[in-house]
């Protein structure tokens, strides 16, 4: 199915809105709970689905809803449909947590776009969401994310939705080692895998987790400053000082023991 041709703009800097323009009969599906406004003329409906198969069976559907409840999302996502008979009409969408909003041409991304499990804002009608194993299996045991991610492939335009600010690398052939966390998304050319994060005194002390992602290959890889889960960390009561406590005093003290 081709994707509808929608028009965009991104507002804001630090904590942003995506609105999108539709044209009479153009649809735009978004994750449920995601709008912020939209037009007189805009309606919406809540499917099971992405719609980008519209034969599909009901228990294709059901599969389809099942595998958006295994990465964490909504069972339904929400269908917006300009139905004024002419003329342009508006729906704005933001993310559930402060961030930067990632457009992409999926007509450049022939082979789709790997994205975390909470990445996903909105899309063209006709943009196919689908459940994606990664075949590293430790990458799920150790790590506890990047193991189960969405695929995302069209050929109209999607938005992922970030924490922080996106950095944008481009591997040629190369490896990069990251905070599992920090990955929002990669080309299907990337490996993804979980690599053990230094010694044993830098596993335990070093505040950055018992292992890092480890992205390999050529294609391009989007990162995020402040993932969700960091994010929650730093607002907790006594999160950022406990954090700083187990890396620095204590990390000091056991350090010395563990050199000796």
């Amino acid at each position: 199915m081709q994707s509808h041709d929608v028009d965009y703009t991104i507002l804001g800097n630090d904590i942003q809105v995506l609105e999108v323009e539709l044209d009479p009969n153009e649809t735009v599906v978004a994750e449920a709970g995601a709008m912020v406004y939209m037009s007189e003329a805009i309606a919406f409906e809540t499917k099971m689905g992405d719609g980008s198969e519209p034969n599909q069976s009901i228990m294709g559907k059901l599969f389809s809803a099942g595998s958006r409840l295994i990465t964490g999302e909504s069972l339904f996502m929400t269908h917006f449909t300009n139905r004024g008979s002419y003329g342009k009409a508006h729906v704005a969408f933001s993310a559930p947590y402060p961030g930067t909003i990632i457009p992409l041409d999926l007509c450049e991304l022939p082979q789709g776009l790997i994205v975390q499990k909470d990445g996903f804002l909105a899309a063209a009608k006709g943009t196919k969401i689908s459940l994606h194993f990664n075949q590293k299996l430790g990458a799920g045991l150790f790590a506890g994310e990047g193991f189960i991610l969405q695929k995302i492939t069209g050929d109209g335009k999607a938005f992922v939705h970030a924490g922080g600010t996106i950095i944008e690398k481009r591997l040629n052939n190369e490896l990069l080692r990251v905070d599992t966390g920090c990955v929002v998304a990669f080309e299907p050319g990337i490996d993804f895998s979980i690599a053990r994060a230094g010694g044993l005194k830098s596993m335990i002390f070093g505040g950055e987790g018992l292992m890092l992602a480890t992205l390999r290959g050529t294609g391009r890889v989007w990162l995020q400053s402040m993932p969700v889960k960091k994010l929650i960390q730093a607002l907790a009561p006594n999160g950022g000082n406990a954090r700083k406590e187990s890396g620095g005093v204590l990390g000091n003290l056991m350090g010395g023991i563990l050199d000796e």
